[in-house]
């Protein structure tokens, strides 16, 4: 028996023993399936937007920040298969599924879209308290898979959140302002100057969160400021 038979039989029985789940509809996966099952990846709500021209994502950020283009991987709704994965990734533990959606949103950008050379890609930053208490930022891998493509850099300690707030997924894009307006900061100006930066979230609802970053980015002189997620709020 040679030794890549021996490892899918035990790869099998490792299956059965420990059956390992889809993300997306907690179904068992089958050899070959990684993270999601086939019908969940086919199933999964891109946007298909790129870079290259306009977008609904755009818009959320008319008028509010001086941004060159936003962009999105997935559509968000409450129920299905979006929501689960990001529950995952965010509350379970599961932060290889950052790093497969980076993967298959960085190679999509690479192949379809006409950005222009990234210096840096920036996660939006967790305070330093709930990153203790999670044990890794969820869109940091996200963000080194986009940079990975990008054929550009990941910083995770450019930006950093100097306050620790609680979740702010119910509040109003005005009370959210207020409450961050002093959150983020710069920690190297120098860095930044004359750069072009692609700021990464995990999921755009008001678009406040991002906002914020992207203000303190644009206080950089000659910085330009891309914005890309996960997922966006339908």
């Amino acid at each position: 028996m040679t030794r890549s038979k021996l490892s899918k039989i035990i790869n099998d029985i490792n299956t059965l023993l420990l059956p390992v789940v889809c993300f997306g509809c907690n179904e068992q996966l089958y050899r070959g399936e990684k993270h999601m099952c086939t019908v969940c990846r086919h199933q999964l709500p891109l946007t298909e937007y790129t870079f290259n021209v306009e977008n609904p994502i755009d818009r959320i950020f008319y008028g509010r920040i001086n941004i060159k283009k936003a962009n999105s991987f997935l559509f968000f709704t409450n129920h299905g298969i979006v929501k689960n994965l990001i529950h995952h990734l965010k509350y379970k533990g599961q932060e290889q599924i950052g790093e497969f959606l980076g993967d298959w949103f960085g190679l999509i950008l690479k192949e379809n879209s006409n950005l222009p050379a990234i210096h840096y890609v920036i996660p939006v930053p967790l305070h330093r308290k709930k990153l203790r208490k999670r044990g890794y930022n969820q869109t940091s891998l996200f963000a080194q898979q986009l940079a990975f493509h990008l054929n550009s850099r990941c910083n995770n300690q450019l930006l950093i959140k100097t306050a620790n707030t609680k979740t702010q997924t119910k509040k109003t894009r005005l009370s959210r302002w207020y409450d961050n307006r002093s959150l983020y900061e710069i920690t190297n100006q120098d860095l930044l100057k004359n750069k072009t930066i692609l700021l990464v979230d995990d999921v755009i609802t008001t678009g406040a969160t991002m906002e914020l970053c992207a203000t303190e980015i644009k206080k950089v002189p000659g910085t330009t400021v891309f914005i890309a997620s996960m997922a966006v709020v339908v």
